[in-house]
């Protein structure tokens, strides 16, 4: 089967905007694969710390809510 990453990773942002707080913090309790990827493409600042959230980028937090309201909603 092959697998689509970046619908994955557009479900895992959206899903991220879901849980922020702080304003443009998320859980990051996402596949680290994932996590990198999002980095990688510039949606979050480096997954690769000991806290248990990850900072969302102005990009990321726009995208998120998009996604969000595109997937989850009616």
């Amino acid at each position: 089967m092959a697998i689509d990453h970046d619908k994955i990773d557009e479900a895992v942002l959206a899903l991220m905007w879901l849980t922020l707080h702080d304003g443009c913090r998320a859980w990051k309790s996402f596949d680290w694969a994932v996590t990198d990827r999002l980095y990688e493409k510039g949606f979050i600042c480096d997954p690769a710390n000991k806290t248990k959230s990850v900072v969302l980028t102005e990009e990321g937090l726009q995208k998120a809510e998009e996604l969000f309201k595109a997937l989850f909603t009616r």
